[in-house]
């Protein structure tokens, strides 16, 4: 075992928190272990007056990072999930998934008023396509509008740039401890989350048998076996940024069930549809539903979106 370790993460108040978070967890296992942690400037933190899905696809919040960890400036590096592409740089792996925090999103409206309560033509804040898509499918008469910035940042909007509500991950809210501002938790059937939303991600680098052993006892068998399920069904999609894609799994019974969902951007097409098996048979789960969703006609909005981004 190391006797010095470097975690490399975002410079945001959640992304810190969950730093710390691990840096706690690593040095309560190994008492003379000290931890290091250095923050990292992703391109989708320097970009912030731009949609996301307009900047580029996954990995805008990891790729720098993930580059420290190749060069060895850093031992492992601390993602909220979400965030991370279907596929990981060569060199590198996820070494583990610590449980998961509540995988919802939240509504905190500017006068706690509930989602359904909303005139139509309230004024919504989010840059997530998925978000999007799923609220404009229940109002369609919604003014959805972009949100770029940190947690503390798009709460600061909130009352500044007068929107009526935003929405955002339950998980970052309640681990900055601010749930008392959460208006509504909005239920899965009415907005499924993003691929691993909730969860962390502690990436490694492949071959690198002392920090493997030094992050192991962060694992959560049940978490990572549900994420093994949501990836899965992303990289069959082929998902990113610019594709509202959602997807949810979790074991009951001793086995996976996963609900996954591809929207057209106007809402007006949704294919959603749920799937269960074994729990050895996570990433076939996963790439099942992904297939049955394609066939059923998710495949025409995924080519009419890729058409439209690289036009």
């Amino acid at each position: 075992m190391k006797d010095s370790l470097i975690i490399g993460t975002r410079g945001s108040k959640l992304a810190l928190w969950q730093a710390h978070w691990v840096q706690k967890v690593l040095t309560s296992n190994q008492s003379n272990l000290k931890v290091e942690i250095h923050t990292i400037k992703t391109r989708g933190d320097k970009i912030l007056d731009v949609p996301l899905a307009k900047v580029g696809g996954k990995g805008l919040f990891v790729k720098e990072i993930e580059n420290a960890l190749i060069d060895g400036r850093i031992d492992l590096a601390v993602h909220s999930m979400k965030d991370m592409p279907g596929l990981i740089p060569a060199g590198l792996r996820i070494g583990a998934i610590p449980v998961r925090e509540s995988a919802e999103d939240v509504l905190i409206s500017y006068k706690d008023t509930p989602f359904l309560e909303m005139a139509n033509n309230a004024k919504i804040g989010t840059s997530s396509l998925r978000r999007a898509a799923q609220l404009r499918a229940l109002k369609p008469d919604l003014n959805i509008q972009p949100l770029r910035g940190n947690l503390d940042t798009r709460l600061e909007k909130l009352e500044r740039e007068r929107f009526d509500a935003i929405v955002l991950a339950a998980a970052g809210v309640k681990r900055l401890g601010l749930e008392n501002r959460i208006s509504e938790y909005l239920d899965m059937a009415t907005m499924l989350p993003a691929v691993g939303q909730g969860a962390l991600c502690i990436e490694i680098r492949e071959n690198d048998p002392a920090i493997e052993a030094a992050v192991s006892a962060l694992n959560d068998p049940e978490t990572s076996i549900a994420i093994s399920a949501e990836r899965a069904f992303l990289n069959r999609l082929e998902g990113g940024c610019q594709t509202p894609i959602a997807a949810h799994a979790k074991m009951r019974d001793g086995r996976v069930h996963l609900v996954g969902m591809v929207a057209s951007i106007d809402g007006r097409q949704i294919f959603k549809q749920s799937i269960d098996g074994s729990p050895q048979a996570a990433v076939n789960i996963g790439t099942r539903l992904a297939d049955q969703l394609l066939d059923q006609g998710a495949r025409d909005i995924l080519e009419l979106l890729k058409e439209s981004t690289n036009a």
